[in-house]
């Protein structure tokens, strides 16, 4: 059996465009779990995990594990402390997006596909794949067509 411990533990992974630089560790990958998704985040003073979103069928969970990060949600803006934890609901209530700093896990079932909607930016993000997959799709909903178009 696998172990990986969020206060210690190397991250794997780095992002580094501006505003969003983090690193980060897929626990799924480090434990050797497919069912639940896990990845640990740590954010830098003012940097971003994503961008403002919220899932369409997908509900995730946040874990503060050290550090005072800010949530934005619906609500507006809070600062979390260490061990708080956040439920992000399906739909346009669970918006939300996470600025450092801080070490936080970010929790969810691994469903595929996936639909994100980014509400700043106006923009669907599907997910048939992991986050490498060149087939993940971004559209803007001025796009849109209507159902039968092209029919």
């Amino acid at each position: 059996m696998r172990r990986f411990n969020l206060l210690g533990d190397e991250l794997e992974r780095a992002q580094a465009r501006e505003g969003f630089r983090w690193r980060a560790t897929s626990l799924a990958d480090a434990l050797g779990g497919s069912r639940i998704g896990a990845s640990l985040y740590e954010l830098g003073e003012g940097q971003q995990s994503f961008p403002y979103h919220f899932h369409h069928g997908v509900e995730e969970w946040l874990l503060v594990v050290d550090g005072a990060p800010v949530l934005r949600s619906p609500a507006g803006e809070r600062t979390l402390r260490r061990g708080d934890v956040v439920c992000f609901a399906s739909g346009p209530a669970g918006a939300h997006a996470v600025r450092g700093p801080g070490r936080v896990l970010i929790l969810s079932a691994n469903r595929e596909p996936s639909i994100s909607a980014y509400p700043d930016s106006d923009k669907l993000g599907t997910r048939p794949g992991s986050r490498d997959d060149p087939d993940r799709l971004n559209f803007r909903r001025t796009d849109a067509v209507d159902y039968w178009d092209g029919e």
